[in-house]
């Protein structure tokens, strides 16, 4: 089985969730809960910088609210999280070291490194 990589963060899904996260962002931006949202997404929607290294990586990538990612696996961790889907899930990424991360180039060579040491 190849190797494929699962994006959770630490949000709802739905409508009012989105809007609720969205308005956090905007006004409150050092209190929002989750650290892989604000590293990857702007008010807009996707980082340009991102979309491209999701582009180039050349693994399966899934993303999901923490909500739609428990309801699809029966699995529960600590989000946000990173996690490597093989013959069995496993973190790739805690919550802490992407809450450590300083910013979203960072957050690219960290996940380019943490898929190297395994490949």
């Amino acid at each position: 089985m190849a190797t494929s990589l699962i994006f959770i963060y630490s949000t709802d899904s739905g409508g009012v969730s989105t809007l609720l996260d969205t308005g956090h962002k905007t006004l409150s931006p050092s209190t929002y809960k989750c650290s892989l949202c604000e590293l990857t997404q702007d008010t807009l929607g996707e980082k340009e910088r991102w979309r491209e290294f999701r582009k180039s990586i050349g693994l399966p990538m899934e993303f999901f609210h923490h909500d739609e990612f428990e309801k699809k696996y029966d699995l529960r961790f600590d989000y946000p999280v990173i996690l490597r889907k093989n013959e069995k899930i496993e973190v790739l990424l805690s919550k802490e070291r992407i809450d450590a991360v300083k910013n979203l180039d960072d957050l690219i060579e960290t996940v380019r490194e943490e898929i190297a040491k395994t490949s």
